[in-house]
């Protein structure tokens, strides 16, 4: 469980690091040809969103890498899958239904991840 823990937790962080990272810096003109909600969001909030993504990403990597606070990688797992359940909710309040797959298959991998993550507690 520990290797599949580590393969899809490394997946998931790398994707969140990228996404979260680019919420974090990008201007809200650079963010909106790939994410069309950004206007409807403020931007302090989008900002909060993506340090959410990042802050998620290292606690599914460091507390089961150096043995501290492993609990962490459980609560990191399931804040993931809050901010997807967020995502999907909304995307269907903008009517955008044919883009949550990837909401969704995140939503999936961040709680095969929770589940995988009880490896440590």
């Amino acid at each position: 469980m520990e290797i599949a823990y580590w393969i899809l937790g490394g997946l998931l962080a790398l994707f969140y690091l990228y996404s979260g990272g680019i919420k974090m810096f990008q201007s809200q003109d650079r963010l909106r040809p790939m994410m069309a909600w950004v206007d409807q969001i403020p931007m302090p909030l989008v900002r909060a969103i993506g340090t959410l993504e990042v802050l998620g990403a290292i606690g599914l990597i460091l507390p089961p890498l150096t043995g501290v606070a492993t609990a962490l990688a459980l609560a990191a797992a399931i804040g993931l899958v809050l901010v997807q359940i967020g995502g999907i909710v909304t995307h269907v309040s903008r009517g955008e239904t044919k883009v949550i797959g990837l909401n969704i298959a995140l939503l999936i991998a961040a709680a095969v991840t929770a589940w995988l993550a009880t490896t440590w507690l």
